[in-house]
């Protein structure tokens, strides 16, 4: 086992036996992580060992484990539930503040949806675009070729991009359409949601955590 970590997160539950639209908010704790699998356990109660793609009894999907994090879906949501995060989401709505708890190297990992797949993505202010690698794009069904070719300075120098729109970004239930991107010829380690995406909303530090609210 790569290490046993505890972290909760709010997901949007539906209630069984309840009407149409009723919902609840569920606690979510990762108990244990492996390569591939997490031990869940939901509002208290037993402890569920999950693999990728598999479900809890309550419908949650998880997404990606590594032994830092799982990424866990539920109703189209994507969370990433790390040590000491706390993500709540209201009922039958998109969260109205969404808050993120820095690494221990002061970076902002988190779940995502681009074009209404999941990916793993990391929070970067410096960027003037949404990024991916290669392979991402090829994964989310973008066709980076037809868009606009072009060069980005890079640590390792310039680097050959393409320029696309997005059809859709999501992060904790806030959902922007359009969202201007750049695919990089090499693989990137995850999607960088850079300015082009955080533009559209406010955001703020506090400490260690990163505050997001979508602009209505």
């Amino acid at each position: 086992m790569d290490g046993w970590k505890a972290a909760s997160v709010g997901v949007l539950a539906i209630a069984a036996g309840l009407g149409a639209g009723a919902a609840y908010a569920a606690d979510v704790a990762v108990a244990g992580l492996f390569a591939g699998r997490a031990v869940l356990v939901v509002d208290g109660g037993a402890p569920q060992t999950v693999k990728l793609g598999a479900r809890t009894r309550e419908g949650i999907v998880l997404r990606a484990a590594t032994s830092e994090a799982a990424t866990l879906e539920h109703d189209g949501r994507v969370f990433v539930a790390r040590l000491g995060e706390q993500v709540a989401s209201s009922a039958g709505t998109a969260a109205s503040e969404i808050s993120l708890q820095a690494d221990g190297g002061g970076h902002f990992f988190t779940g995502a949806r681009i074009n209404g797949v999941a990916v793993n993505a990391l929070v970067d202010t410096g960027a003037t675009l949404v990024a991916m690698g290669r392979s991402d794009a090829l994964r989310l069904g973008i066709d980076y070729r037809a868009g606009t070719m072009g060069q980005s300075a890079t640590a390792n120098g310039l680097a050959t991009i393409w320029k696309v729109r997005l059809d859709a970004v999501e992060l904790g239930g806030v959902r922007m359409l359009g969202v201007d991107a750049a695919v990089h010829e090499t693989d990137l380690p995850v999607v960088l949601l850079g300015m082009s995406f955080l533009n559209r909303m406010d955001w703020r530090r506090e400490g260690d955590r990163l505050l997001l609210k979508k602009r209505y």
